[in-house]
């Protein structure tokens, strides 16, 4: 667990289905627009971002969320997101207007979409790799 605690005091890191076309295009667009380069990225199917989900109780086989690990603090489902595009800045950060609707309605629609993310958005063949440009951000 050493290498994780380390690997999570780095910074904020996003866990994501790299399997999931959504969820991979979501990676995408934080790495473009992530421009403090705040975040890192580590897909479930890593070794760090398994190692991360078991940590949190979550089971990196069937997760029913993204999370958001900055240090020994996790964020997940609708809270992860919120974070994420927060964590963006301007115009992103808009979104965080989405807070004022209660966490006991987003979490609902999120969990929906993220059970049946695979038959709305697709699966990829094979996990998203990034380009060299963003390689050093996911781990």
């Amino acid at each position: 667990m050493a290498d994780l605690t380390s690997t999570a005091q780095r910074g904020p890191i996003i866990v994501f289905d790299a399997m999931c076309v959504l969820c991979s295009a979501n990676a995408q667009f934080v790495l473009k627009h992530d421009r403090q380069q705040r975040f890192l990225l580590a897909s479930m199917q890593g070794g760090v971002g398994a190692g991360l989900y078991r940590k949190f109780g979550i089971d990196p086989s069937n997760p029913d969320t993204l999370v958001v690990v900055d240090g020994e603090a996790v964020l997940r489902d609708s809270d992860a997101v919120l974070a994420i595009y927060d964590g963006l800045g301007w115009p992103w950060r808009a979104v965080k207007i989405l807070r004022a609707v209660p966490r006991a309605l987003r979490d609902p629609a999120y969990r929906f979409v993220a059970k049946n993310r695979y038959r709305i958005f697709g699966k990829r063949q094979e996990c998203w790799l990034p380009s060299a440009e963003f390689a050093k951000r996911v781990l």
